[in-house]
Formats: C-alpha cells, sequence, structure tokens
C-alpha cells in the first residue's frame, strides 16, 4: 500500500477493494475440464476453495452436510440459535416474518436464551453421522468456556471468528485467551480470524493457526464502518496477509498457514480476485443466504446483528435465486455472477492459462477504478 499525506503530519496509506482490481489474462489458456479448484489444509482435503460463513441465515446441520456433499465446508456457529433451541425453526421463522423496526431489539432477545452444551455435541453428530468434514465456530470470548464441549463432541476443524482477533487480547478483568497455548493444546486444525495488516496476521500464524480470516466478515450485513469507523479494503489486506505468509514460510522453516478471504466476497469475480490477491480459499455468506436450503428463508444477518451492547450490523433481505448446488456449480440462471460461482472460478483460470488454485496466486492484477 503506497503512502500519502492526508494533512501535515497525517499519513495514510492507499488501498484497494476488490471492485477496484481486475485480472489480466496470460498469454495462453486451458481447457477449463483441466482446471482444478481443490485445496487442502491440514489432512483435510476440498473440491472447492470455500468455507459456508459460520451465520445462522446460511449455515444448519442440514446445509453444512449439503455442502459437504457439494465439495466445500460448512462451519456452524456454535453461538447461534442451533445450540440455544431445541427446533430452531420457530425463532427464524420469526426473524424472517419481523417488521424491520423491530428486528434488532427482538433478535437481541432471542439470542439472549442460554447456549446449551448438549445441543453442540447434537448437532455436531449429526452432521458427523452424514460423512462430511466437520468444521465448527465459536467467538473468541466464548472460546476458553465451550472449546472442551466442541473438541468431545468430535469437531474437525476449529473456527475462532471475531470482528477482530489478536493474540495479544488485553482484558483486565478477566483472563485472556491465550491463543499459543490454546492451539497448542488441541489436536485439529484451526483458523482465526479476522485480521487486515501483515503485523496482525503474523501474531496468529505464530501462534499457531493453521489458517487466517483476512477480512471482519458478514459484508453485506454488517455495519462496523458506520458504528466503529473501521474497515479494510480486502483486496490490499488479502495481498498483505499473503505477504505476510512468505515471511513466516521462510521464518518457521516451511510452514504453510492458509490464507482465507473474509468478507465482500459475494460474486464469483470477487472469488477469483481474492485467489489473485493470494488466499487459498473464501469464507462466503451472503451468496449461500439466497439458496432455497438457507435456514435464514430469505434474510440474513451475522452475530454482530443481536449483539446484546453494540448491534454492529442488520437483518437485510437476500432473496432467493437458486439450490446450493446451482448457486456453487451451476447451472446459472443468472447473469451477474450469483450463480456456478465455482465454475465461473474455473473458467476464470482456465481463461489465463493456470491449473489450480496455487498457481492462479501468481496471476498479474491491475488496478481498475470505475
Amino acid at each position: 500500500m503506497s503512502e500519502v499525506e492526508i494533512a501535515p503530519g497525517k499519513r495514510a496509506r492507499t488501498a484497494y477493494s476488490f471492485d477496484d482490481i481486475a485480472i489480466v489474462p496470460s498469454r495462453r489458456t486451458r481447457d477449463p475440464e483441466e482446471v482444478s479448484t481443490a485445496w487442502q489444509i491440514d489432512a483435510y482435503k476440498f473440491d472447492l476453495p470455500m468455507l459456508a460463513a459460520p451465520m445462522d441465515s446460511v449455515v444448519s446441520p442440514e446445509t453444512a452436510i449439503e455442502i459437504g456433499r457439494l465439495g466445500g465446508v460448512g462451519v456452524l456457529n456454535l453461538e447461534g440459535l442451533w445450540t440455544r433451541y431445541e427446533d430452531p425453526r420457530i425463532p427464524l421463522g420469526e426473524i424472517a416474518s419481523m417488521p424491520d423496526k423491530h428486528a434488532t431489539a427482538r433478535m437481541q432477545e432471542i439470542y439472549n436464551e442460554p447456549i446449551k452444551p448438549e445441543l453442540i455435541k447434537e448437532r455436531i453428530q449429526q452432521i458427523r453421522d452424514a460423512g462430511v468434514t466437520v468444521a465448527a465456530s465459536l467467538s473468541p470470548a466464548r472460546t476458553a468456556q465451550l472449546h472442551k464441549a466442541v473438541i468431545d463432541a468430535g469437531v474437525d476443524i476449529f473456527v475462532i471468528r471475531g470482528t477482530t482477533v489478536s493474540a495479544e487480547h488485553v482484558a483486565a478483568e478477566s483472563e485472556a485467551l491465550n491463543l499459543k497455548k490454546f492451539i497448542y493444546e488441541l489436536d485439529v486444525p484451526v483458523i482465526v480470524g479476522g485480521v487486515a495488516t501483515a503485523t496482525a496476521a503474523l501474531h496468529l500464524m505464530r501462534a499457531g493457526a493453521a489458517g487466517v480470516l483476512v477480512g471482519f466478515g458478514g459484508g453485506a450485513t454488517h455495519t462496523t464502518r458506520k458504528v466503529l469507523g473501521i474497515e479494510v479494503p480486502m483486496a490490499s489486506a488479502v495481498a498483505e496477509v499473503a505477504s505476510a505468509r512468505r515471511e513466516y514460510l521462510d521464518e518457521s522453516g516451511g510452514r504453510y498457514v492458509h490464507v482465507i478471504a473474509d468478507g465482500a466476497v459475494g460474486r464469483s469475480g470477487d472469488i477469483a480476485k481474492a485467489i489473485a490477491c493470494g488466499a487459498d480459499a473464501v469464507m462466503m455468506g451472503s451468496p449461500l443466504a439466497k439458496a432455497t436450503e438457507a435456514p435464514g428463508l430469505g434474510w440474513h444477518w451475522g452475530s454482530e446483528a443481536h449483539h446484546q451492547v453494540l448491534p454492529r450490523g442488520e437483518r437485510v433481505s437476500a432473496g432467493t435465486v437458486g439450490t446450493l448446488e446451482e448457486i456453487l456449480l451451476g447451472p446459472s440462471r443468472t447473469s451477474d455472477g450469483s450463480m456456478n460461482l465455482f465454475g465461473a472460478l474455473r473458467r476464470a483460470m482456465a481463461t489465463c492459462g493456470y491449473s489450480d488454485v496455487k498457481e492462479f496466486q501468481r496471476v498479474e492484477v491491475l488496478i481498475h477504478r470505475a
């Protein structure tokens, strides 16, 4: 990122979003059928470089199973309605039908129901019984409290996801999560985020994270920029964290940490641009909330929307465009990049002549501000 002076003594860096860049085709092309979008984290291999975001409007045990069947991985939110209610269809229906003016206050009430550890075990077992990789998420604040129940239930990949996550959290009145010690003691790969700078990412890599989430998640639903003034354009954020991965690869003697773009990935072209900037995979919410199977029933929201003290998100209308299979693998019935997401990625890679995700990270990009 280049620096500019916005006033005497105050400098800022120029940064770019996915909308600000474009991918440059190379001198050769390739048949799309010869392109692989597969990736691997630890011992777990996936056909699609995609994690479904741990949002109640996107991932239920049923959709996690279907996404796993289709080649991705669905991350279940273990602080959501699935672990608070025996039958979450009732609160889900209420959230989908309530007027906008009452949505935030009522969602705070609905999510005030206590988390039940026995439901954590039940939901994870349901996904495991289907034979797909089990991934589940907790916020940093809940990780120390509930992680044992999660591990005992048999999770394969553990995700610690917050608006911002650091390896050096300071708390005067409670013991902060010692991330390095915590990861060291677990027997499963841990993905942690969000971060947006090389310095923050390096701290998480040194703490033992198998993957780092770049961005603040919930791009279509959060109001973090308006409420906190915090935002980092994703093209620059992903590229910067990818540079930190290269530094850590040398520093650690070859330990590779996966970079996962989490936020502002709403169309197929955004997936291609995220990988072109250095991501190994993307975490997606809003495109999958548009599926006929999505538990949000045409609505989309994240955990920020019902925060008990300072909501930084909102419930938004997502609509419905097709099944999960159509959204991920096609065929597409739209021309806006909202369906056949990974067929489009495969075609973008083929157009540029690259055969796999790792190769495609080297593709040339241009600044292309409209």
